[in-house]
């Protein structure tokens, strides 16, 4: 069991416990370890889905990860811990000794940005990663929803589609909005170019749904991995001159039920203080299912 370490408001760490017995390094994975990583992130698809769908994209070893990922074993060689360690740091692990070692490599990161993990687990993580004394720049709770079959079946939205390389215009501003929203960084400011061409990418890849009359966008949300158990939904966007008129409601349940036809879960994280749309996914049938911290660093 994980050993847990007590974060304030404030973001200091009181009273971390130590790791007992040597905590070995973790080591860079490489594609031929593909088959194995994946079985063990399937062991808990939906709060693994991220990674995996990463990995079934791109590889292991990809640029287009933003991240280089490591693995811990325990001392008979086991697989005890995964993680995606770059721009966005997302963990696995099922033992303390896993976090500690996840840590002293984000600790030497000139890149580590974000890092996201359920709640306990991110904690302890924090603690490891700020024995130096580093102080969080921003810290954001969120909650894990997740929907299976049976949905209810709303009014259609006939407009609902997959989003083509002329939406983009209306795409790329409306989810650069939300990413300001949430960690108060533009990334058309930070990134230009990469935020534009991931965008694009996943237009191209069909992993984009709009709802657009005209050169106005009504609806907007993105599959940002998907695995044959799961899909998770990023960027869940309703034009603000048209919200409290349903259209959210039946635009999500649509999709979720389009979704559903090819896979078991569809799951999604919600900020805790976002009430409305915790209220929204509630109606559309989707359950709680955990709860995420997210620690954004200073780099």
């Amino acid at each position: 069991m994980l050993d847990r370490a007590t974060m304030t408001e404030s973001g200091a760490i009181t009273s971390p416990r130590q790791v007992s017995g040597t905590t070995l390094p973790a080591l860079r994975l490489g594609d031929e370890q593909e088959r194995e990583v994946l079985a063990f992130l399937a062991e808990r698809p939906v709060h693994t889905v991220i990674m995996a769908g990463f990995i079934r994209d791109n590889g292991l070893v990809s640029p287009l990860n933003r991240g280089t990922f490591y693995g811990y074993r325990d001392h008979t060689g086991r697989l005890r811990g995964v993680a995606l360690i770059g721009h966005a740091t997302l963990i696995e692990a099922r033992i303390d000794a896993a976090l500690a070692a996840f840590a002293r490599v984000a600790q030497a990161s000139p890149v580590a940005h974000m890092m996201m993990g359920e709640q306990e687990e991110i904690k302890q993580f924090w603690s490891y990663y700020s024995e130096t004394g580093q102080r969080p720049r921003l810290m954001c709770r969120e909650l894990l929803f997740e929907q299976r079959l049976p949905i209810e079946v709303r009014t259609p939205v006939k407009g609902l589609r997959l989003a083509t390389k002329e939406d983009l215009k209306l795409v790329i501003p409306a989810h650069a909005r939300m990413a300001f929203e949430e960690t108060r960084v533009n990334p058309l400011e930070t990134d230009p170019k990469g935020f534009r061409l991931r965008c694009e990418r996943r237009v191209e890849r069909g992993r984009t749904w709009v709802w657009a009359e005209g050169e106005r966008l009504i609806f907007k949300a993105d599959v940002v991995a998907e695995t044959p158990d799961a899909t998770y939904l990023e960027g869940i966007y309703v034009n603000p001159e048209e919200r409290f008129k349903g259209y959210g409601l039946r635009c999500v349940s649509q999709l979720t039920r389009t979704l559903l036809e090819r896979n078991t879960s569809v799951c999604l994280l919600v900020n805790e203080q976002n009430r409305r749309a915790q209220s929204l996914y509630k109606k559309v049938g989707f359950r709680l299912r955990g709860c995420y911290d997210s620690i954004f660093s200073h780099r």
